[in-house]
């Protein structure tokens, strides 16, 4: 059975999940085998490994982003994201 980890966070930067913090943490994502995907509100989850598919969330700041990783590292997946989030995408 594959190991499942989900973080809620919001984001706290002021310009949202815009084109580098987008590039950002799809970099960071695909650094790990795990399927990564997030999601917030009503939408549909993307891929989190897609800068073009995690902008169009149009997530702003105060966003809560759902992230969801599955596979033998999803834990430090989603400890990695949530850093770089929480961190307001060292902006």
């Amino acid at each position: 059975m594959p190991i499942t980890a989900t973080i809620t966070i919001k984001i706290p930067n002021r310009l949202g999940m815009h084109a580098r913090p987008a590039t950002m943490f799809a970099e960071i994502a695909g650094q790990f085998e795990a399927e990564i995907t997030v999601a917030h509100g009503g939408h549909d989850p993307v891929d989190g490994k897609s800068i073009m598919q995690l902008m169009m969330l149009a997530a702003t700041q105060g966003t809560p982003l759902v992230i969801l990783a599955t596979g033998g590292d999803a834990d430090a997946a989603v400890e990695e994201l949530k850093s770089l989030v929480a961190n307001g995408f060292n902006e």
